[in-house]
Parts: structure tokens; sequence; C-alpha cells
């Protein structure tokens, strides 16, 4: 799958980094804890949050992260998205709760990661 993919699945509104929707991804992680993102999360691909602020970005920028999905409508400001681009990370925006965006995204083919 790749990041275009994910806009048209979530229906999301692009907000930075339209040069890089042709990137793949393997995996994605929804939390709102970036704590948890730290600690917990390997080789993830896209982070969906309805976190807003600028910690987000750097988490996802530690995190080697391509793309990051603020879900129940929720949109950064600019001086995030200004961050977002200087570190070529997609940022974008869906009207889906993050249950909803999770399930839909896995639907598609997108998995977690987690090995059971």
């Amino acid at each position: 799958m790749n990041v275009q993919d994910i806009q048209r699945i979530l229906r999301a509104d692009l907000l930075c980094g339209e040069e890089h929707l042709g990137r793949e991804v393997q995996t994605a992680c929804g939390s709102d804890m970036m704590s948890d993102v730290l600690a917990y999360v390997k080789e993830q691909s896209v982070l969906l949050t309805g976190l807003v602020n600028p910690q987000v970005i750097r988490t996802a920028e530690m995190m080697d992260m391509v793309c990051i999905v603020f879900v129940r409508g929720k949109r950064p400001n600019e001086d995030m998205i200004e961050l977002a681009k200087e570190r070529s990370i997609v940022v974008m925006s869906t009207k889906f709760r993050m249950f909803t965006a999770c399930g839909l995204l896995y639907e598609g083919g997108l998995k977690g990661g987690c090995k059971v």
C-alpha cells in the first residue's frame, strides 16, 4: 500500500507532502500517547493520532515514519505543518475516529506489525 492509498481509504485531506504520496507503507500504529509510540512501536510507517502538538511530528521523525494521519477531523497548526515539511513527513486529516480509521486500513491490507 502507498500513502495515496491511505488518503483514498480514509477520505483524508492532504495537508502536506504531496510529493511523497507514492511512498510505500507496510504497517500502521494508532495512539494518542507518544510515550507508547516510542516504547512499543517498531518499524511503523503511518501514525494515526488525535493528539495535535509538535511532539507528534518529532516522534514520527524519530521513528522514521512516512505519514501522520490526524483523526476526528483534527488539524495541526501551520508551525506543525512546516515542521513536517522540513522532515519530509506526509500529514493528513480524516473525519473518521481512530478505531474506524485503523479498521479501514487493516481491511485494506495494512497490518500493525505485531507478531502473535
